[in-house]
């Protein structure tokens, strides 16, 4: 498993409320200030995720690593994978139990309005609280890890679910009036369908993980 394995899981970080929410800040009544605002707090939480999930399985490794070299080499790679793997079966019951929620959560109130700082704040909560959100993260640091990738292989991870979460504002930029109706179907899509590509994505990299676990039994 490498950097390009990983970088599917960027979708199921944003497909969903993430990018509703992304479309209904594109059309408020600073889009640009709003949108930039949302994308920066994303992105703090996205690289703080992914960190402390990389940062803990790295640690949780090294305590295995010295407690096995009394008894014996023992590799950690299959536990850390079966992590991994139950990370994924609960992220894609997840996606199926939350697929028919549509629009953005009801407690971020009317975002339409929102200042770049809330806007920040709200991109920062959002993935913060999202369940579906928690568990990429932790998911993709633990991978990242348990391969003995370095930490800046994270970096493409975190600048691609920017970049997702980016398509309404560039939508703007390139489009300007004529931009509404590509926001809709945007929204709509996101609403619709995105829990399909989800299920997708989780199912490829399980697949991933189990061949992993296949090899080094």
């Amino acid at each position: 498993m490498n950097l390009l394995t990983i970088l599917p899981l960027a979708v199921v970080m944003v497909a969903g409320s993430q990018l509703v929410v992304a479309v209904f800040l594109a059309s408020s009544n600073r889009p640009r200030a709003a949108s930039l605002g949302f994308l920066g707090g994303a992105g703090l939480v996205v690289t703080a995720g992914v960190t402390v999930s990389w940062l803990v399985t790295r640690w949780v490794g090294g305590l295995a690593a010295d407690a096995s070299a009394v008894a014996g080499k023992v590799d950690r790679g299959p536990a850390i994978d079966l992590v991994v793997l139950a990370l994924l079966v609960c992220l894609a019951v997840v996606v199926w139990v939350r697929r028919n929620r549509s629009g953005p959560p009801k407690w971020l109130g009317s975002i339409e309005r929102a200042e770049p700082r809330q806007a920040m704040r709200l991109g920062a909560l959002l993935f913060v609280v999202t369940p579906t959100d928690d568990l990429t993260m932790a998911a993709v640091g633990a991978s990242a890890a348990r391969h003995n990738l370095p930490w800046w292989h994270l970096v493409p991870f975190v600048l691609l679910t920017v970049l997702l979460l980016a398509l309404p504002l560039l939508a703007l930029l390139l489009l300007g009036d004529r931009a509404a109706r590509t926001l809709t179907r945007m929204r709509e899509w996101a609403e619709g369908h995105a829990w399909i590509v989800n299920e997708i994505v989780i199912a490829f990299f399980a697949l991933l993980t189990v061949l992993d676990l296949i090899r080094s039994g």
